[in-house]
C-alpha cells in the first residue's frame, strides 16, 4: 500500500505523524514547529488555512481538530473532494485513542514506541499528595482562563492541580484580573501558548501567588511530547510552590 499524502492542520498531530510516518506529510500549518527542521509546504494558520493551496496539493487526507480548526474551512475542503479526519480531544484517554486513529489513517501499521511510552508515563504521574488549586490563564487583554472540559485541565488534574474554573459554563471564560486574584488560588499556571506568558507576567499580575511558567507543548499538545510531559510539568509545578 502506498504512503498516503497527508496535510495536518494541528501542530501536535503534525509532530506525531512526522515522527511516526516519515514521508506522509506534504503540508502543515505555519504553527507546526515540531519536529525541528520539518520540510513541508506551509498552508497558513490553524484558524485561517489556505483551502485552495491545500486542494492544489491533492492530499489523500487532511487531519484536523474540532477545537483548533474552524468548521467552515473543513466543510470547504470536503466540498472540494478532500477527505478530512477530525479529532475530538478533551481528556488524556481521548488523546491516546485519537492518536491511534490518526496514525492508522496515515498508514502507520504498528503502534510507535513513543505512544506506548506516553501511556506508561501517565499511568503513575507525579501528582501532588495534597491537591492544589490553580488559575490557568491562556490570554490577557482580556484575561481568559481554562474553564470546563479542556484537555489541559484534565492533564493538570492528573498532576493533582484543580483548575478553579473547571465548573464554569464556558470552556475558556473571560474573567477580570481582580476576580482571578479574589479566587485565591494556591498556584497560577502560565503556559507560553497561545499567549506567550513570560516570567514577568506572574509577579506583575499575581504578586502574592506562586506562579509556574510551563511550556504549552507539554500542557496542551497531544503527540510525542506526552511521553515527557508528566515529568516536565511535575517539576515545574513543584518548583513554583517549593
Amino acid at each position: 500500500m502506498s504512503t498516503p499524502r497527508v496535510v495536518s492542520l494541528v501542530p501536535s498531530l503534525t509532530e506525531a505523524v512526522a515522527v511516526s510516518a516519515p514521508g506522509a506529510l506534504v503540508a502543515a500549518t505555519d504553527w507546526c514547529t515540531h519536529p525541528a527542521g520539518l520540510d513541508v509546504a506551509r498552508v497558513g494558520g490553524t484558524k485561517n488555512p489556505a483551502v485552495d493551496r491545500i486542494t492544489e496539493l491533492a492530499p489523500d487526507l487532511v487531519i484536523a481538530n474540532e477545537e483548533e480548526n474552524r468548521p467552515g474551512d473543513l466543510d470547504a475542503l470536503r466540498a472540494a473532494g478532500v477527505d478530512v479526519l477530525v479529532t475530538h480531544v478533551r481528556t488524556l484517554p481521548q488523546a491516546f485513542a485519537e492518536l491511534d486513529r490518526v496514525l492508522a489513517a496515515c498508514g502507520v501499521r504498528s503502534r510507535p514506541g513513543w505512544l506506548d511510552a506516553a501511556e506508561t508515563a501517565w499511568e503513575t504521574p507525579p501528582a501532588f499528595e495534597e491537591p492544589r488549586t490553580a488559575v490557568v490563564p491562556i490570554w490577557r487583554r482580556p484575561w481568559m482562563v481554562l474553564g470546563r472540559d479542556t484537555f489541559a485541565g484534565d492533564v493538570l488534574a492528573r498532576l493533582g492541580v484543580h483548575t478553579l474554573y473547571a465548573d464554569h459554563a464556558d470552556r475558556y471564560p473571560r474573567v477580570p484580573l481582580d476576580a482571578l486574584r479574589a479566587a485565591r488560588p494556591d498556584l497560577v499556571v502560565l503556559p507560553d501558548e497561545p499567549y506567550r506568558f513570560t516570567a514577568d507576567d506572574g509577579p506583575g499580575a499575581f504578586p502574592e501567588v506562586p506562579c509556574a511558567l510551563v511550556g504549552g507543548r507539554h500542557l496542551t499538545w497531544y503527540g510525542p511530547s506526552l511521553a515527557e510531559a508528566p515529568g516536565v510539568l511535575g517539576r515545574e509545578l513543584r518548583k513554583a510552590v517549593a
